[in-house]
């Protein structure tokens, strides 16, 4: 019987991975660095900020101030600076108010993805993926260095889709749909209701920035976007506008407030043609950006700049069969140059 048993139980399992589809796809970058903004904090940063126990006030990557309370310990998320606090803080202030640097070195990175997907005898569809990465990281478009990658197996989103929507599982794995410098959520559902794409982000543990709500609507040459989210400081929302004067010019128009901030309004225009495109914007606080961009026979180039006299420029060549060679370099000194395989 025991044996009868397990070969049952066997053939069950069979039956169903037969039914599914399992798609591994993998990826590889190395290369060489110099001058990367560490991401990673400093020894002096981490011994200072151990010693922290509440009233941080931190600026966000996005450059929005935000207020943690009685906090044990240091639980800030990655991008955010610590400028001011209590309790043995001075320190972690001061460290962090002179950025740090890496020397040069290289990076070399693989990571694996296996996703598997089914349906149901209903038509819903479902899914989920494990995913695992080793090696030295760097942040390409940030010119950060990430530092090693986990080097071990983790768990991935698992979703439900049909009629109704898509439900979305993943453990902080979930970008706040606000700003993904916010706190990450656990649970999303998409859906769309008579024509408007809507999105909901939950994250079950916290009780500021848990909530975040996008939604999407496009009618002839105009789409709007609307985003808000609760935040330690207070609701935060966007009202994004584009409009496609011609297949190669759109205007654009912003309005934003971050919780506990003024509102922030930009407008800006983009235009692509013979492999050429321009993007410029412009804010009522005194800040504006522009990019350009040539593609040419695989060869990719960028520029940015700002108000701030800062810049980048980056390069990218694709060598075909999923292999390319990519380089930047910024105002800072920063640089990074090497070559990146899909599979």
């Amino acid at each position: 019987m025991k044996k009868l048993l397990i070969a049952t139980t066997a053939l069950v399992a069979t039956a169903g991975m037969a039914s599914a589809d399992i798609t591994i796809t993998g990826s590889a970058n190395a290369g060489y660095y110099s001058g990367l903004d560490n991401k990673l904090p400093t020894a002096a940063v981490a011994a200072a900020a151990a010693t922290s126990s509440k009233d941080l006030t931190v600026v966000t990557a996005a450059g929005v101030l935000k207020h943690y309370a009685d906090l044990p310990g240091v639980n800030v998320l990655a991008g955010e600076t610590i400028v001011a606090g209590t309790d043995g803080t001075a320190a972690v202030v001061a460290a962090a108010a002179s950025r740090n640097y890496t020397d040069e070195g290289i990076y070399s990175n693989a990571g694996i993805v296996a996703k598997m997907t089914g349906t149901t005898d209903g038509g819903l569809t479902f899914s989920a993926s494990v995913d695992a990465e080793a090696g030295t990281e760097i942040d390409q478009g940030d010119f950060e260095f990430d530092g090693a990658a986990s080097g071990s197996f983790s768990f991935g989103a698992a979703s439900l889709s049909g009629a109704f929507g898509t439900l979305t599982f993943d453990n902080d794995g979930i970008d706040n749909l606000y700003d993904d410098d916010l706190q990450a959520a656990d649970v999303s559902y998409s859906t769309d209701l008579g024509g408007i794409a809507l999105t909901i982000a939950v994250d079950a543990q916290s009780a500021d920035d848990g909530l975040s709500v996008s939604a999407g609507y496009s009618t002839g040459a105009m789409a709007f976007t609307l985003a808000t989210s609760d935040s330690a400081a207070g609701t935060s929302t966007s009202l994004a506008v584009s409009y496609a004067v011609t297949d190669a010019i759109t205007l654009t128009g912003k309005t934003d407030q971050a919780g506990g901030a003024e509102s922030v309004q930009t407008v800006g225009v983009k235009t692509a043609m013979n492999g050429v495109s321009v993007s410029a914007s412009s804010a009522n606080d005194s800040t504006w950006d522009v990019d350009l961009g040539y593609t040419l026979s695989g060869v990719a180039l960028t520029y940015g700049t700002d108000e701030t006299d800062g810049w980048d420029a980056t390069a990218s060549y694709a060598l075909g069969g999923g292999a390319s060679f990519k380089a930047g370099m910024n105002d800072e000194d920063s640089a990074y140059a090497g070559l990146s395989f899909s599979f």
